[in-house]
């Protein structure tokens, strides 16, 4: 207990104690200099603001990006495993979006979703140049590139992650499957999946994360939020409220929202797959 005083100190001193005032602060009206304690109506004056709803429904949309962006990362692992021709290759170019900062991927996708960009070029090659689809100029649209870029961002490093869980695998099970006479699709789902399934678990929490949490340059630098609230999520939301209007007391409320919105949805995924040791 003795040798753990400077880590509990540490950790209570930069996480647990902010984490404290936060609570305290979301009961608030705080303009960073004055708090007036207020109860808990300024939970049910956020919910009453149609642009939170908003909020709110964005960051749920955002969840239903994970699944493709855990499910495609895991095809393409079973395929590199497998040891197909210039699977070492195809390794490296894959993770190549990990070492890229977000800030960076964001300009990217702004090159590439806007009016007269890569995606209007690919679409004049295939003779659809009529379309026109400057994503980012609609609410809906503008979401949609937000997590189509989210997605790929998040390839590489949830490749390498079911790459290296594939290597702990026995090989003489998939040369038992062989022998069987299973097929790859076989292999992949009885043997390969289940065998994941600490994995699988570990890369949907970080994949959830980041999507809460992390998401905040790539939004800023390709929508600003918008339009309109359109890609607004809650951790752009905070920043909006605590940096750009000075209510502080609101965006402690906002954060607020935000832990209890990731520790639900974590501890729901964890009891769905948890299995005995």
């Amino acid at each position: 207990m003795l040798f753990t005083l400077p880590s509990l100190a540490l950790i209570g001193s930069l996480l647990l104690l902010p984490i404290g005032q936060t609570v305290y602060h979301s009961f608030t009206t705080w303009d960073g200099i004055t708090t007036r304690w207020v109860g808990a109506s300024t939970y049910s004056h956020l919910f009453n603001r149609p642009e939170f709803t908003q909020v709110l429904e964005n960051n749920a949309l955002l969840v239903l990006a994970i699944p493709v962006a855990i499910l495609f990362p895991l095809s393409v692992a079973f395929l590199i495993n497998s040891k197909i021709p210039g699977w070492r290759f195809f390794r490296s170019v894959f993770f190549l979006p990990t070492a890229v900062s977000w800030v960076v991927i964001g300009f990217i996708a702004v090159r590439f979703f806007a009016d007269d960009g890569i995606l209007q070029h690919l679409l004049r090659g295939v003779g659809l140049g009529s379309l026109h689809p400057n994503m980012l100029s609609h609410e809906r649209t503008a979401l949609v590139a937000v997590m189509i870029t989210f997605v790929w961002s998040m390839f590489g490093t949830n490749l390498i992650i079911f790459l290296a869980g594939m290597s702990t695998i026995d090989q003489e099970l998939y040369d038992a499957a062989k022998v069987d006479g299973a097929g790859s699709f076989t292999v992949m789902l009885k043997i390969t999946i289940p065998l994941l399934r600490r994995f699988i678990q570990f890369t949907f929490i970080v994949t959830l994360i980041t999507a809460f949490t992390a998401l905040f340059s790539l939004i800023f630098v390709m929508t600003r939020g918008g339009p309109g609230y359109g890609t607004t999520t809650l951790e752009f939301f905070i920043y909006e409220q605590g940096f750009s209007t000075g209510d502080f007391g609101l965006a402690s409320t906002a954060g607020v929202i935000l832990f209890i919105a990731v520790a639900a949805v974590s501890l729901l995924q964890v009891r769905l797959l948890r299995t005995e040791d």
